[in-house]
């Protein structure tokens, strides 16, 4: 297992800008052969899918190719790999149609946890249909949201419980089988944010168990746009509001009007990139990609404990990401000084490090951060130790 960061960094032209990026949880920076892949695809030939012109083929393969990607990254069956505009729109598109197997009286579990595309869509469908929410609380001490504040609000009247795999504002992982097992159990269903997860660890959705998984590909170094993957079967049952001709096929039945050719071919140049993050990974795209996973957690883990000591250091620094297991990224603040202008004065330095709540409302208001929120660093691939320096080095001049 091997990480040269170096060669890794040298993928990423934006970094020649000069910036310290740690606003990857907001979307990472682009490689070359991302933006490559783009510009192909729409330099090229393509038309409407269809099998008699070449132009109609590749739009076809483009499909084809970036669904048995997303595939390789999550563990996933191609056959139920959904494309749309962002995460967000495919949970509100997707929860209307699950809201038309509910009645009053049903009840949805969601946690304070979460971003809000995966509270305020499932919020709205059950309240149009008469169903029950549930919230379920994480620990604003700990950051740990445990497996029984989901579990213990589970009844037989449950059909959706949607949890995250990963706080995107403080990196924190709750135990999503122990949540799946307990879903099952009543027949339910688990809708999983996984957005900010796939980033920074391999996905294995079987053993996971989670009936719905989504994930957003300019999380993880490729273009703009939102992922939703489950079984197949699970997608013949779901009926979508759809244009008449439209296909009614699965997964089609879900992608409204046509696909964005160029952003699928550029996301699988991203899970390509992705695979190739350990140079002496071998065997399939999937084996390429559990491997570099591997290698990729080992070096983020690495700086994740140098940085989070230098902050904890600080007598001004106050962290807010505690729970055992999470993804390396913290949220901070700064005694005295509002988050934006922290944000501000490390911008001045060099420094990206956004500041607020990040869409992730209900967990600010629980960590008692109101509406102001924190300072949020990510790692991401392309993350050095003298990015490290420069953030602590910053940091030290302002607290």
């Amino acid at each position: 297992m091997t990480y040269d960061v170096v060669a890794v960094r040298a993928l990423f032209p934006a970094l020649g800008e000069g910036a310290a990026h740690f606003d990857g949880p907001g979307g990472s920076q682009t490689p070359t052969p991302v933006a490559r892949a783009v510009h192909d695809t729409l330099v090229s030939a393509i038309s409407n899918r269809g099998d008699v012109t070449v132009s109609e083929r590749r739009a076809e393969s483009v499909v084809a190719q970036a669904r048995s990607a997303i595939a390789d990254l999550l563990g996933a069956d191609p056959r139920g790999v959904v494309f749309g505009r962002s995460a967000t729109a495919l949970t509100y598109d997707l929860s209307r149609a699950l809201a038309r197997t509910w009645a009053p009286g049903d009840e949805v579990i969601v946690t304070r946890l979460d971003h809000d595309s995966n509270i305020r869509p499932w919020v709205q469908a059950a309240e149009s249909v008469g169903a029950v929410v549930k919230w379920a609380d994480f620990e604003p001490d700990t950051g740990e949201l445990h497996s029984d504040a989901v579990t213990s609000l589970i009844t037989e009247r449950t059909r959706l419980v949607a949890t995250s795999a990963a706080s995107n504002l403080i990196g924190t992982k709750p135990p999503v089988c122990k949540i799946a097992r307990a879903v099952h159990e009543v027949g339910a269903l688990h809708w999983v944010d996984g957005v900010h997860a796939t980033a920074h660890a391999s996905v294995d959705l079987d053993t996971l168990g989670v009936d719905f998984w989504t994930c957003s590909p300019y999380k993880f170094l490729g273009p703009h746009l939102g992922v939703v993957a489950a079984s197949p079967e699970l997608l013949e049952t779901l009926r979508m509001d759809k244009l008449l001709p439209s296909s009614d096929a699965v997964p089609e039945r879900f992608e409204l009007g046509t696909l964005p050719y160029e952003l699928l071919a550029g996301t699988t140049a991203a899970v390509e990139v992705l695979a190739g993050l350990d140079p002496s990974a071998t065997g399939s795209r999937r084996d390429r990609v559990l491997a570099s996973f591997e290698a990729l957690d080992d070096h983020e883990h690495r700086l994740l404990a140098r940085l989070e000591a230098g902050l904890g250091a600080m007598d001004r620094v106050t962290l807010w990401s505690r729970a055992c297991k999470r993804t390396p990224t913290l949220l901070f603040t700064v005694d005295g000084m509002p988050a934006q202008d922290v944000r501000r004065a490390l911008a001045e330095k060099g420094v990206n490090a956004p500041a607020g709540h990040f869409y992730a409302l209900e967990a600010s208001r629980h960590l008692g951060l109101g509406d102001d929120g924190g300072v949020r660093v990510g790692l991401a691939p392309y993350t050095d130790d003298t990015d490290i320096d420069r953030l602590l080095e910053a940091l030290t001049e302002l607290a």
